[in-house]
């Protein structure tokens, strides 16, 4: 009989190859990946478009642009779209990024022909209807209000805006004004300049044979479309740090504070960033780590706590996120800062580094394990000018990471001196301000 008290031995993968997909090109020249698999008779099918928030003119104009593609076309009303997709089973995603907007779409093989009807006239002939664009902007606007009400969504943008400044796209934060200026006109121009065959990119994944191929040739590649000549290059756009440390936004009313903390850190392209993403794993990226262990387990001062890396162009950011009520925000702030002390001073030990190991080789191996999957990764790396080597690369650095280079990493990149911090949440009656956030 099975043994259940004795736990399976932990196998570590011994060779990491993650499939690559089939790449054709159309006849007017757009790229398609493919990701072929049997089973469900399902395919997604992904269209991205160099250009996204780090290149519009205007704040919100590359979202809207994006977003008001399934507002009305020249053959199908807003409501047509809709019910067409919905009749046929279909999904559409429409997402705007940093560096590029997409449109994903689920749906079944057997009515490819239908789907990819309506997305081809989503992609190609958008109307940008005046009426439907102000529907759309004030249901977003009552949903940026509600989130401007909520202590997290506070938090983030002041660390974001302090990290990056007020003319960095990635620091502006959003004011009803910026909603009120979305024009259709505005959105045209985003869309012509960048929402043409020459700008795209295409992404297949699922039950794809000849019939699927004949069907996005015929769709989106016997001819040229869209005003050609524009491709989105890296956005250059450099960041200017507030010189405050520490910042307070007050909600009156608040439950509980919000702590966000965060420095400017190395993006994907630097040599220190495969490594570096280890040192953050263990100091606060799974439920093992040493701000999880410390600050919730032994503490109790938080519900949860975490750090990670978010990959922006140029330089990316390092995060520390948590919740906790507002008397507790001195003494989580001051664990913090001990907890990068001890990564600064003592060198991590065998057992604790395999354990991060074992974590993150893990969970590499269940991102990959699908074709949606699979496309999703591929896409990061095409998005972000990696190389195929991005994926034996991570695993080596996982596997060969030593403790004194953690030591290391730790007292180049994570520096208290660099931390922005952000509380959003009650003030306390009996307590300044400026007392919340420094220890």
């Amino acid at each position: 009989m099975l043994d259940r008290t004795t736990p399976p031995a932990v196998r570590k993968p011994e060779a990491f190859a993650v499939r690559e997909p089939l790449c054709i090109r159309l006849s007017n020249g757009i790229p398609v990946y493919t990701f072929s698999a049997d089973g469900n008779d399902v395919v997604r099918v992904d269209l991205l478009f160099g250009g996204g928030r780090w290149h519009q003119q205007q704040p919100l104009q590359a979202l809207f642009a994006n977003r008001m593609l399934r507002e009305g076309t020249r053959r199908f009303s807003s409501d047509c779209i809709a019910e067409r997709l919905d009749y046929y089973g279909a999904w559409l995603e429409l997402a705007c990024a940093a560096e590029y907007t997409s449109l994903t779409l689920y749906s079944l093989g057997k009515y490819l022909p239908q789907t990819l009807d309506v997305l081809e006239s989503v992609v190609k002939e958008p109307l940008f209807p005046q009426r439907e664009l102000e529907v759309v902007l004030e249901n977003n606007l009552r949903q940026f209000l509600v989130n401007s009400s909520k202590t997290e969504f506070l938090a983030l943008r002041k660390l974001m805006n302090a990290l990056y400044g007020d003319d960095h796209p990635g620091g502006h934060c959003l004011c009803e004004a910026d909603y009120r200026s979305v024009t259709p006109d505005a959105l045209r121009r985003f869309y012509a300049r960048y929402y043409h065959s020459d700008n795209c990119s295409i992404y297949l994944a699922g039950q794809i044979n000849d019939d699927c191929l004949r069907l996005v040739e015929k769709h989106f590649g016997q001819e040229p479309f869209g005003v050609r000549g524009t491709r989105a290059g890296r956005p250059d756009c450099l960041p200017l740090s507030s010189p405050e440390e520490s910042f307070f936004v007050e909600r009156e009313g608040a439950m509980q504070s919000t702590v966000r903390m965060g420095m400017l850190s190395p993006n994907q392209h630097h040599p220190d960033y495969l490594k570096l993403r280890v040192l953050v794993t263990l100091f606060g990226g799974y439920f093992g780590s040493r701000l999880m262990s410390n600050i919730r387990e032994e503490k109790g001062l938080t519900y949860g706590i975490s750090a990670g890396l978010l990959p922006y162009p140029g330089e990316g950011v390092l995060t520390i996120a948590a919740d906790t009520a507002c008397a507790k925000v001195r003494p989580l702030l001051r664990e913090v800062y001990a907890e990068i002390d001890r990564l600064h001073t003592e060198p991590v030990s065998s057992e604790e580094l395999e354990r991060v190991r074992n974590y993150m080789l893990g969970e590499m191996c269940r991102s990959y394990e699908s074709v949606f999957s699979l496309s999703d990764a591929w896409i990061f790396i095409h998005v972000s000018g990696l190389g195929k080597s991005y994926f034996s690369d991570m695993p080596e650095a996982i596997n060969t990471v030593t403790p004194e280079e953690l030591l290391s990493l730790a007292r180049k990149y994570l520096r208290k001196e660099h931390l922005k911090v952000v509380v959003c949440g009650e003030k306390p009656k009996d307590q300044p301000t400026h007392q919340l956030t420094n220890s």
